[in-house]
């Protein structure tokens, strides 16, 4: 019973959260725009409605964008998950994203395949990057104690500028009037599921069963416990007999692993060369995403369609009307300032301990009583 009650009260909680953040958005909107209920209406509404006239039709191709801006941030939110579960709060997802696509990018360019295995090879070398960048803010936490925040977001940089430096100095199509790669192969190119530009490609099938399995992995496995285990408590499971160092490397790699899988699914799907030129920011929505999910991969898709439902709805209420697209970062900073606040319903949950406390105490009375019949 109590756990039931935990678990409505959880989601009571992020509803409210979220509900909240949406309330704030829509005072800085009227704060803001001479047409308040116009942004509000293709904020809200537009992304999965069509308005034509007095015509209201659902927007299919919509939701395909949705969707398809789910992609990496599926895979980023999946690594914060199991990087955040082990209690480390690496922030190198962000490098991990933009590493991952950078030499999934090389791989698709340079190394010609056979079309079947091309993609498959250059997504896992990406994510083998991915998982060496956060896996180094890891290392230097297990073997010297620096904090991992730090050096993670410090490395997320370092990532971006070597990337930089080759990408303008060794691999640039100087053909071209911007900075980017040579195109890739057609044969490393991941296929669009739907066709008519919606750059929905089959990452979007890829990312849902590595949902499945990093739930499998975090939840039927011993490896998923013990991360889980030294998130809970560390001095436990220390004296529980487990690795927690190496268990927190693995950890680190594995969120790393998935983020630069997203990078290269992403890239990959997305473009024909590679042209990022700063840090893309999927590895911080991928944050936002495991607290919305609360570290349970499982709900991930769930939290990822949600901000990009947002995402989509900014850019329609940008070019429909005179609020700008960042509106969703103030979006998204309101919903992880209510969902890591402590003391955000704390007075509701404190109610919840008291009343199960005393539920298990008037039990046990009575079961004395009876017995003592």
């Amino acid at each position: 019973m109590y756990k039931r009650r935990m678990v409505a009260f959880n989601m009571l909680r992020g509803l409210a959260a979220i509900l909240l953040a949406l309330a704030v958005a829509a005072i800085f909107i009227f704060l803001a725009s001479d047409e308040p209920f116009e942004a509000l209406k293709q904020l809200l509404i537009a992304p999965l409605v069509n308005f034509r006239g007095e015509t209201v039709a659902f927007n299919v191709q919509s939701l395909y964008q949705i969707l398809a801006l789910m992609i990496p941030t599926m895979f980023t939110g999946l690594g914060v998950c199991v990087m955040f579960s082990a209690d480390m709060f690496n922030l190198g997802g962000e490098g991990a994203v933009m590493a991952g696509g950078f030499v999934a990018a090389l791989v698709g360019i340079y190394w010609p395949m056979s079309a079947g295995i091309h993609p498959v090879v250059a997504v896992l070398m990406g994510a083998l990057i991915g998982g060496l960048v956060t896996l180094i803010p890891a290392l230097l936490r297990v073997k010297v104690g620096a904090s991992e925040m730090v050096s993670s977001l410090m490395f997320n940089y370092v990532a971006m500028y070597i990337i930089m430096h080759f990408l303008n100095n060794v691999f640039a199509d100087r053909s071209k009037g911007s900075t980017q790669t040579f195109p890739f192969f057609a044969t490393a190119k991941i296929p669009q599921m739907v066709p008519g530009g919606s750059r929905l490609t089959y990452g979007f099938l890829i990312a849902l069963v590595v949902v499945v399995i990093t739930t499998l992995f975090m939840y039927r496995t011993r490896w998923g416990y013990q991360i889980r285990m030294i998130g809970i408590n560390s001095n436990f499971a220390k004296y529980s007999g487990m690795s927690v160092a190496s268990t927190l490397i693995l950890a680190q790699f594995i969120g790393g692993f998935l983020s630069g899988m997203g990078g290269a699914i992403e890239v990959l799907g997305r473009y024909n060369t590679f042209l990022w030129k700063e840090l893309p920011g999927y590895g911080w929505t991928g944050i936002t995403i495991a607290i919305l999910a609360r570290n349970n991969p499982a709900f991930v898709p769930f939290a990822a369609f949600f901000l990009a439902y947002l995402d989509r709805g900014c850019q329609l209420m940008s070019t429909h009307s005179d609020v700008p697209s960042e509106m969703i970062a103030i979006i998204q900073a309101s919903i992880f300032l209510f969902f890591a606040a402590e003391q955000f319903l704390s007075g509701t949950r404190q109610k919840l301990v008291v009343k199960n406390a005393k539920d298990e105490l008037a039990a046990m009375e009575a079961k004395t009583v009876q017995e003592g019949k």
